[in-house]
């Protein structure tokens, strides 16, 4: 009879949870009912299993490449580039809008030699598919699948949300981070960066920071500056174990894919541009200054705001103005930038 009086006593204490909710009643939770659980991991320190892992870094970096080896190591069940043990073949799936499955991501999963057979996509060609799309949890409790991918981020937040505005994005993300703590399934989203300068990785992500809070993996990937055909991948923010050291694998026209195992690059380094492309940016900057002031000087924070709005930082602005040999000068209290002509006389 006590067994059957627990299960009564649950039943009854269920329908009074229910009914709470239901009336708006606050919901107490005891830290010492919490039963302490482990994380667990899809690749120890970078994709935790039952979270949320963003990937992001500038287009045409690998990020699409990256994930898709990823997916043909998760599929096969081998081993991860810092580990020794393979892991156990998984079912995953995989949403894109920027390829087409059958004349890219599929011809790709092959060269990569990912088991089609256990690679899925929701077809969202009746409906598109959004975040806190509920196909999202059936498909991925149906299929059992250990790792699902989003890329890109943008393309399934809905037609009426902002990326840029927190209250927005917040209930999004708790929803999918539920839907991966309730399925136990790796959640990765590949993102773009925004095209901010001399800030860290960590705000370098397209959107309001908010993605990155809800997140508990962000991984960020970049190109050697001095050999565009490594690439790397470094943890930026690491939540549930210390942050690994950077994995860098080969990508060119001459190797289409290959692991190089753990590297000495660092954030910075992924962030650096090209000299080549540090020397145009600068060059606009120039060009810029050149056409301001060549024949008066200008208020500094009109010429800062110009600058801004032609994409050139303020720090590039003035390692310009430094090369020019433009001088600050005060004129009705106010700082200008000189004119050029006065240093032609």
């Amino acid at each position: 009879m006590k067994g059957v009086y627990k299960i009564e006593n649950s039943m009854k204490e269920f329908q009074k949870r229910q009914l709470d909710i239901a009336l708006g009643k606050a919901i107490i939770i005891n830290m010492e009912d919490v039963e302490v659980e482990n994380v667990n991991w899809l690749w120890y320190p970078y994709i935790p299993f039952g979270k949320i892992t963003v990937i992001q870094g500038d287009p045409g970096n690998g990020k699409t490449t990256f994930i898709l080896a990823v997916a043909s190591i998760v599929t096969n069940g081998l081993s991860f580039p810092t580990t020794e043990e393979n892991i156990e073949p998984a079912n995953i799936i995989y949403q894109t809008a920027e390829d087409g499955l059958a004349d890219t991501i599929k011809p790709r999963l092959l060269q990569y030699g990912a088991d089609c057979k256990r690679v899925f996509v929701i077809d969202d060609s009746y409906k598109n598919l959004t975040l806190d799309d509920l196909r999202i949890e059936e498909a991925i409790t149906k299929l059992n699948a250990k790792m699902l991918v989003i890329d890109p981020l943008q393309a399934f937040l809905g037609a009426d949300v902002d990326m840029h505005r927190a209250n927005e994005i917040r209930p999004i993300f708790k929803r999918l981070s539920d839907v991966a703590q309730r399925t136990g399934c790796a959640m990765i989203i590949i993102g773009h960066m925004n095209k901010t300068s001399g800030v860290k990785g960590i705000y370098r992500g397209l959107g309001t920071i908010d993605i990155t809070a809800a997140a508990r993996s962000v991984l960020l990937l970049g190109k050697d500056p001095n050999n565009p055909n490594i690439r790397a991948i470094i943890p930026i923010k690491s939540s549930l174990a210390p942050e690994g050291q950077a994995i860098a694998f080969e990508l060119g026209e001459n190797v289409a894919f290959k692991w190089l195992g753990l590297c000495d690059l660092t954030i910075d380094e992924l962030l650096a541009q090209p000299k080549a492309e540090r020397k145009r940016i600068v060059d606009d900057a120039k060009l810029l200054l050149s056409e301001l002031l060549q024949e008066h000087s200008m208020p500094s924070e009109e010429v800062l705001t110009l600058a801004k709005e032609s994409g050139i930082s303020e720090r590039t602005l003035y390692t310009a103005k430094k090369e020019l040999g433009i001088a600050s000068v005060k004129l009705n209290d106010v700082w200008h930038f000189d004119k050029i002509a006065r240093l032609q006389t």
